[in-house]
């Protein structure tokens, strides 16, 4: 258990804030360190080599005047010499134009010959100096001009220690690195508490959340300390909302279910009861109440077909038996299958197509969609009516109007028309027959095929439904 808490600290928002806190307090003090320490490096080497140069060149010009390339006995030049090496904690070699040591301030090279590059450099006027990090000494040379002819006739080879240096850069990385472990600290505690600061407003929302999971209060949670938690908080709500209509929904839909099944059964078992307790019923009153009984569990078939058939469409759409179909031929045979319902109200039944339209459908399930739509709009026609269908398409979609002179839909009544068992006017629908399931049904099959369904209407003036369906089926 203990393990697993740990591992959860580290996937934590929390921990990772902490980390990135760190790294941030951290990383620019350790560059800033060390560019310091280099730069205190470079600095001080280049004032070495400025100050060593500045002596050489005034000891240089001491050397030409007395002749000390051909003479060595001067007593000044030498304690001069002797001096410089000491204050540097170098060593200073003369050498003379044929490369010979003429004076080496150690005293064990006098006599040799030079034929460095840097040597043959400084007789040809060029300056050089390097540092040698890894040894810790600078090597310079300067050249010896006779103040005349301004030829060069000698060099003054010079190796200065930076040992000082060395020793400089040791303590400044002592002491930076116990300041920098006394950042480290600080910053380790300020970003765990900081850390625990900054994620404090996503724990209140992970708490009210947990608050609401026992049921759907009527309160909203808000906390709106970040843009995030804010956001957070709006989508929760929002989907806090759709779960309360879906769970009245479902409720409503349990109800509806419950009811419109109990509802046959219940006169079913009223007229059966009847029947058993008369005695010597006569045939006619027998064969009347065998019919409604009939008609009982013809209206009981129904809602199950219906309800079937809305079990089926609400499973995935990878179930779609899709092939190439002609939408104008569809459209006449479920015309001419209405025809004599729309005939006993003595409503007109027309058919406009535009175009010929080929489409890839599952023709029994749109089928069912646009036939539960026509005959809506004949049940709920008034005497004598008309029902208008017309039948379009451009270069992606096919289009289906069905237009009534019906009875309407009230204004309040349209966002729900669509939701199962639902209906404008129960006893009139259950006159006509209707189970409140065909809008649902037809709405899933429409859907299912990645289209739309649109409604107007207006009480007393009539209804217009308005499909839109692609007329190549993308999975």
């Amino acid at each position: 258990m203990k393990v697993k808490v740990k591992l959860t600290f580290f996937k934590s928002l929390r921990f990772r804030i902490m980390v990135l806190l760190v790294i941030i307090g951290i990383v620019p003090c350790l560059l800033t360190e060390r560019v310091i320490v280099r730069s205190y490096e470079s600095r001080a080497v280049e004032l070495r080599k400025i100050n060593v140069k500045n002596q050489c060149d005034i000891l240089g010009n001491q050397l030409m005047e007395e002749g000390y390339l051909e003479h060595q006995q001067s007593e000044t030049i030498n304690k001069e010499l002797s001096l410089v090496s000491t204050i540097y904690n170098g060593r200073i070699l003369i050498i003379n134009e044929s490369g010979r040591i003429v004076k080496d301030t150690y005293g064990i090279d006098e006599g040799k010959y030079v034929l460095s590059e840097e040597v043959i450099k400084c007789f040809e006027g060029e300056d050089t100096s390097s540092y040698d990090k890894k040894n810790s000494y600078i090597e310079q040379t300067i050249p010896l001009t006779d103040p005349k002819s301004k030829h060069i006739e000698g060099v003054m080879l010079v190796s200065t220690s930076t040992g000082e240096i060395v020793d400089s850069i040791a303590f400044l990385e002592h002491r930076g690195s116990l300041l920098m472990l006394a950042i480290c600290l600080l910053v380790v505690v300020l970003g765990f508490v900081l850390s625990k600061v900054l994620v404090k407003p996503f724990a209140r929302v992970g708490k009210a959340i947990e608050e609401l999971t026992d049921g759907y209060l009527d309160e909203e949670i808000s906390v709106p300390d970040y843009t995030e938690t804010q956001m957070i908080s709006s989508v929760f709500n929002k989907m806090l909302k759709r779960m309360k209509v879906l769970d009245d929904s479902r409720q409503e839909f349990v109800a509806n279910v419950s009811h419109e099944l109990k509802t046959p059964m219940t006169s079913i078992k009223v007229l059966a009861d009847s029947l058993a307790g008369q005695e010597n019923v006569p045939v006619e009153l027998y064969q009347e109440f065998m019919q409604d009984i009939a008609v009982e569990i013809d209206r009981e078939n129904q809602i199950i077909t219906d309800l079937l058939s809305l079990v089926k469409m609400d499973k995935k759409a990878s179930e779609l038996n899709v092939e190439k179909v002609n939408i104008n031929e569809m459209m006449e045979n479920i015309l001419k299958r209405l025809k004599p319902i729309a005939d006993k109200k003595n409503v007109e039944l027309v058919l406009e197509s535009y175009r010929p339209i080929v489409a890839e459908i599952d023709e029994v399930k749109m089928s069912l969609a646009l036939t539960n739509l026509v005959e809506n709009g004949i049940k709920y026609n008034i005497q004598d009516g008309w029902v208008h269908v017309t039948l379009n398409a451009d270069h992606k979609y096919f289009y289906v109007s069905v237009a009534d002179s019906g009875i309407g839909i009230p204004q309040e009544s349209l966002d729900r028309i669509f939701e199962r068992f639902y209906r404008v006017d129960k006893s009139h629908s259950r006159e006509i027959g209707g189970t409140g399931l065909g809008l649902a049904i037809t709405r899933n099959a429409i859907v299912m095929h990645r289209g739309a369904i649109k409604v107007k209407s207006e009480e007393h003036k009539g209804t217009t439904f308005s499909v839109r369906i692609p007329l190549n089926y993308i999975a």
